[in-house]
């Protein structure tokens, strides 16, 4: 008989695995996870359940432990292959033990091993780690609860065991999920937006400073859970002093104080105002097989190669003149449509966006190091800094490898990095932006595309900063280590994190700053904080902050997070002196992971349940957890032909229609919607391709320089017809300001709903409109006032042309409003 419960893999061998309960708790901007995993056995044996799961790659795992009965056993961290031969050891004996350990390949990527888990048993794992919440484009702190772990790719040739990953479609996963979350913050929470259903945001106060948020009842875990929270006045920089582990050696990095400084650089409003015209945008492109999924459920028509098509066409079209470019495609080889990078014209746009139209997700699987490797072989142009755009759903095993060649060439270029959909490696994605001091975007669930990815591109267009450097001020007396890399990149709003361990005495009031200095534009700038140096006291849950908004947060929390950003960095270091085979670097890592109970890749958490005695029988059943995974949708040509069989073909026919049924009821049982025509989409043809929408096809009928063509395709696109379009068009002025002028009034009278996502190109064509300045284009001259400037699409579109004729000026507006059936006031566009 099935069992109901579901807890049971593809191949009907029951799962140990029963449910798994997440805690959220989120302070400011630093989040702390507990997720207890239940584990009951239900077989007549003794088994071994393992689980490869995926966690935030900048996760600090701080605590594992396991309650059997009513005893807990914590584990302890220690040097991998020791950990390992314990757990083995402890089996081998017939005892029970618990394994945590991190993947070689990459550092979100965790397996728990449960060994001797033995008939009827129960147990309950207990998981905990702090990580840093991404600050997006749009000021929301973006926590992700990863519950797809796709099979990563294995680059061909590459050395080592490719971690084991059972995985099944994500609606067969066999365990239930609940989840629930405390926010604390010294500002007013406004609001909480998430991929998945949520009960009510519940305030506990009235400041609106505290509340929970929880997932809606019958969640199953097969999807990320996204949170994005929104603070009130977000970007307030804020200096956190925690008190040292009193059990813990002065002098050392658990027993001294540490201090992590959060800065948000304000730039000036004149460099702010200004684009770049220059630059080297080189566009990275994932065409792997995984890019054929669908974006989401809702938008099945749409997948993620689709979307990057209409991507590609808006970053091309809002791209400055003067600038260059190219765009490489990868997949297990890869391609460039430009042996180099090329300025940027009307005819090398499109003939990039010519191949563009042509690109799909067909070659194969996902080598992501050797397309870099070109790129960065390629000479960098004076006075163009390379901008790096990189596009996967980050499906890889090398992560580590990679991460290493973009830290590499860090100085050459900056590196936006998007992860598209379910699964996308947080390490991977997160690691090469801030290995290449850019800044990362995650596209899931109903997020589109096109507008982080040119949120992205705004933040391309700020002047690069340089001779970035951090003064700390501090007392007499009184030291400061830096645990954090240098800074290398710097952002406007964007956070600037930074970890200190403080050594030497100071008096109780005493108060200590650090200044960020840089150039940018050539400008030398400064943001400085004063902060106290005196901690809280050591009281359990809210221990160990200062600041001047009371904000409690969990002991130890910013030394966990500090050792992190420290193993991290040194780990890096390690592998980039492998060659030399210097093991005091790895030492170096395992001691502190060690001292400070933080998970890295050269240690493992290790818990062994010696106090009852009890013996397990061997043979230990192995029961691997089956994960999320997403699937591609396919078309199988399962068709036989539709006449009866002769005596000659019988056996053939008969043998053919037995594989299509065998093979349809096994696509069924993974998860495939396969009708009875072989199709994997339940019809016996391939979906058509999405149309694209209206607005898009007006975008891309833009030339390089700005403007638009007054042409029947153009007419098309605004939905009328050539004649409807050229007939009302005052006399004597010309055809392409006419033209642009329309498409400015259509863009902001019909699609204000995707300003963000047009607003630059519409600025280029404002440009493009300001260039015409002393040219005839009616019968007064329509002119454009040099003492009118244009204000940056960063601030929000601005048409910033005017005419001489103020009749002129109604003309044309009245004119493009009555024929577009459109409202759109002068002062609107900035007439």
């Amino acid at each position: 008989m099935m069992n109901r419960c579901g807890l049971i893999t593809v191949q009907k061998e029951p799962v140990p695995l029963k449910s798994i309960e997440v805690e959220l708790e989120v302070r400011d901007h630093v989040a702390t996870v507990v997720s207890t995993l239940n584990y009951q056995n239900k077989e007549d044996k003794a088994v071994e359940a393992v689980f490869v799961f995926p966690l935030p790659g900048d996760a600090a795992v701080c605590h594992f432990s396991a309650v059997v009965g009513q005893k807990e056993i914590v584990a302890e961290v220690k040097e991998k292959q020791e950990a390992r031969e314990e757990y083995d050891d402890a089996l081998s004996s017939g005892q029970q033990a618990f394994l945590l350990e991190e993947s070689e390949q990459s550092p979100d990527i965790f397996s728990m091993k449960v060994g001797g888990l033995a008939p009827g048993e129960s147990a309950s794992i207990r998981l905990e780690y702090v990580t840093e919440l991404a600050v997006q484009a749009d000021d929301g702190l973006r926590f992700c609860l990863p519950a797809v772990l796709n099979p990563r790719y294995q680059p061909q040739g590459s050395e080592g065991a490719s971690v084991q990953v059972f995985s099944v479609p994500a609606s067969l996963v066999p365990y239930a999920l609940c989840f629930c979350g405390r926010l604390f913050s010294p500002r007013p929470i406004c609001k909480v937006e998430s991929s998945c259903s949520l009960d009510p945001l519940q305030y506990l106060n009235t400041d609106q400073t505290q509340a929970t948020v929880k997932l809606a009842a019958g969640h199953k875990f097969d999807r990320d859970v996204e949170v994005v929270i929104y603070y009130k006045d977000a970007h307030q920089p804020t200096a956190v002093v925690e008190a040292g582990q009193t059990s813990a050696k002065t002098g050392s990095l658990m027993g001294d104080p540490v201090v992590m400084v959060s800065l948000y650089p304000e730039f000036p409003q004149s460099v702010m105002s200004s684009v770049a015209s220059c630059g080297e945008f080189v566009f990275l492109l994932d065409r792997s097989g995984s890019m054929d999924c669908s974006t989401s459920s809702s938008r099945e028509q749409e997948t993620r190669i689709s979307s990057a098509r209409d991507t590609l066409l808006l970053l091309l079209k809002s791209l400055p003149m003067g600038c260059y470019f190219n765009i490489y495609s990868f997949g297990s080889s890869f391609e460039h449509i430009f042996p180099q990078s090329v300025e940027y014209s009307e005819k090398s746009m499109e003939e990039a966006l010519k191949k563009v139209k042509e690109m799909k997700a067909d070659l194969g699987g996902t080598e992501i190091l050797e397309p870099l490797k070109h790129i960065y072989s390629q000479r960098c142009l004076p006075s163009q800094p390379r901008q790096l755009f990189v596009f996967t759903d980050g499906e890889v095993e090398n992560t580590k490898k990679v991460l290493d060649l973009v830290k590499k060439n860090s100085g050459s270029h900056r590196c936006f990095s998007f992860g598209i959909g379910e699964g996308a490696s947080s390490a991977l994605i997160n690691g090469l932006a801030k290995e290449g001091g850019g800044h990362a975007q995650f596209i899931t669930g109903t997020d589109r595309m096109q507008p982080k990815v040119i949120q992205s591109l705004r933040f391309a267009l700020q002047p690069t900063v340089k001779d970035i450097s951090v003064i700390w001020d501090l007392p007499k007396g009184v030291s400061v280590t830096v645990l954090s890399p240098p800074i290398t990149s710097i952002f406007q709003g964007q956070r600037s994190l930074i970890y200190g361990q403080l050594s030497g005495q100071s008096s109780e009031a005493a108060e200590g700053s650090v200044t960020l200095k840089y150039i940018q534009a050539g400008r030398p700038s400064q943001n400085q904080l004063h902060f106290s140096l005196k901690p809280a006291e050591d009281t359990g849950l809210d221990a160990g902050f200062h600041q001047t908004a009371e904000m409690p947060c969990t002991g130890l929390t910013v030394h966990r997070l500090a050792a992190c950003a420290l193993i991290r960095s040194l780990e890096m270091e390690n592998r980039e002196l492998r060659e030399r085979q210097d093991g005091e670097m790895k030492e170096k890592v395992v001691q502190l992971s060690v001292h400070s109970g933080v998970s890295s890749s050269f240690t493992a958490f290790i818990a062994v349940n010696k106090a009852d005695g009890k013996v397990i029988q061997r043979p230990l059943i192995y029961r691997p957890i089956p994960g999320a995974m997403y699937l591609r949708q396919y078309n199988f040509d399962l068709d036989v032909p539709s006449v009866t069989p002769n005596a000659a073909t019988a056996s053939v026919y008969s043998s053919r229609s037995s594989f299509r049924g065998r093979l349809i009821s096994a696509l069924r049982r993974i998860g495939f919607n396969v009708g009875q025509s072989g199709s994997a989409h339940g019809q016996g043809m391939k979906p058509k391709q999405p149309l694209r929408e209206p607005w898009l096809q007006l975008v891309s009928l833009q030339d390089a320089s700005g403007c638009w063509a007054l042409d029947p395709a153009l007419a098309a696109a605004l939905g009328k017809t050539s004649e409807e379009v050229e007939s009302p068009k005052p006399d004597s002025v010309s055809q392409e300001v006419w033209a642009t002028i329309l498409a400015l009034i259509w863009l902001r009278g019909f699609k204000m709903d995707a300003k963000e996502e047009w607003e630059l190109l519409a600025t280029k064509a404002v440009s493009w409109l300001r260039a015409q300045n002393g040219k005839k284009n009616c019968s007064n001259v329509l002119l454009f006032k040099p003492a009118v400037c244009l204000s940056s699409a960063l601030l929000g579109l601005y048409v910033c042309f005017c005419f001489v004729s103020a009749p002129c000026v109604t003309e044309c507006v009245d004119a493009g409003n009555t024929l577009l059936g459109c409202s759109v006031q002068k002062d609107a566009l900035g007439l």
